[in-house]
């Protein structure tokens, strides 16, 4: 196998790519609570929107983020791998995405379903469980520093089981958690 041969290379969550998506988290964050207050708040333009407008545009705003996100990994490995002059697209990397894919397309659906089950209290914490095991699984061998980021998304999960209002800050601090990741392995 080829040293560039591997996902975590290739695709890796360090640095710009990490800062990257925290940022993502932070603002899709703020974009849901902006509207969840805005639905509830007298007086507020998003108060005459109906519950399913509201709902699809948290999809829209979640959709985006893991598409940003996913774009963000897919621009920083195309770069690095034109600045090594490697090829991007291998076995091992196309076999690798395909577990991201399904891994974020899972998440997309196991929130779908709870959030039409009615289980709105339980979708931050099992975002939280599934994201951790996602990474987890995407970079078990190579990155032990990323087992500190999955124990932080379990530990929020549990926070969030216990407190169900806790959702925003712990997708905040999922978003920090992902800056200072990157930060650090920016260094």
């Amino acid at each position: 196998m080829n040293k560039h041969d591997n996902f975590q290379l290739n695709f890796s969550l360090k640095e710009y790519s990490s800062i990257q998506i925290g940022i993502y988290f932070l603002i899709a964050a703020f974009f849901i609570k902006s509207i969840l207050e805005g639905f509830l708040v007298d007086d507020n333009p998003l108060e005459i929107m109906s519950p399913e407008i509201i709902e699809i545009l948290i999809l829209v705003i979640i959709s985006s983020t893991l598409i940003l996100s996913t774009l963000a990994l897919f621009f920083k490995g195309r770069r690095k791998a034109k600045k090594l002059q490697y090829k991007l697209w291998n076995n091992k990397t196309k076999s690798d995405s395909i577990k991201y894919m399904g891994s974020f397309i899972i998440i997309f659906l196991v929130l779908i379903f709870l959030n039409k089950q009615g289980y709105i209290n339980y979708l931050t914490p099992v975002f939280l469980i599934f994201y951790g095991i996602s990474l987890l699984i995407l970079k078990i061998k190579k990155s032990k520093n990323l087992f500190v980021l999955s124990g932080v998304c379990f530990l929020l999960a549990v926070i969030c089981f216990l407190i169900p209002n806790y959702w925003y800050s712990s997708i905040f601090i999922l978003g920090i958690a992902h800056i200072a990741y990157g930060v650090v392995l920016k260094n």
